[in-house]
């Protein structure tokens, strides 16, 4: 799956053709495109709930080039906020603001999109739901719904222990 082309979001369900028209009509995507946005989370799994934001993921080589650009392209928007902060030892910007009815996190750090963490659980989560029926991709949304996060669900019936965001890739890294 190339996760670059979202033409998958146009052919898909109504929220994702939605995703797609937010992402694309207000020139998202076209202000970061020299940082490599990639949409990764529930909605391009299809395992949203109605009030999942638009995730998207950037590469900088300098924070603050990115940030002064995320300012100059998006501080008008509503709702925006900007900070940084460490995830797992990674420096990480993120932005918030609102566009057509959808909260949109832009989350960039000095590293190649296809390493960052959202990237590849959205990846391995994809790979299970490939490879499992209805039914489970019904489970995980029934149990985001009860609050559990979207790894904490697929861990819980996956069987695995722990932090769930490393059982999830340490799991993909033991069967591939």
């Amino acid at each position: 799956m190339n996760w670059r082309d979202l033409a998958y979001l146009q052919a898909g369900n109504v929220r994702q053709q939605r995703a797609y028209r937010a992402l694309t009509d207000g020139d998202i995507l076209t202000a970061l495109a020299p940082f490599d946005p990639v949409l990764i989370g529930t909605i391009p799994l299809q395992i949203d709930l109605p009030g999942s934001d638009l995730d998207l993921a950037c590469c900088f080589a300098q924070d603050d080039v990115f940030i002064r650009h995320l300012r100059a392209h998006f501080q008008h928007r509503p709702d925006f906020e900007l900070k940084t902060k460490l995830l797992r030892s990674v420096p990480t910007v993120l932005v918030r603001f609102n566009a057509q009815g959808f909260l949109v996190e832009i989350f960039g750090q000095p590293q190649p999109v296809d390493a960052q963490y959202g990237y590849r659980h959205m990846v391995v989560e994809h790979r299970i739901l490939q490879d499992r029926d209805e039914a489970f991709r019904n489970e995980i949304v029934r149990l985001k719904r009860t609050g559990l996060s979207t790894e904490a669900a697929f861990a819980h019936l996956l069987g695995l222990s722990g932090d769930p965001y490393e059982a999830l890739l340490q799991w993909a890294d033991a069967t591939c």
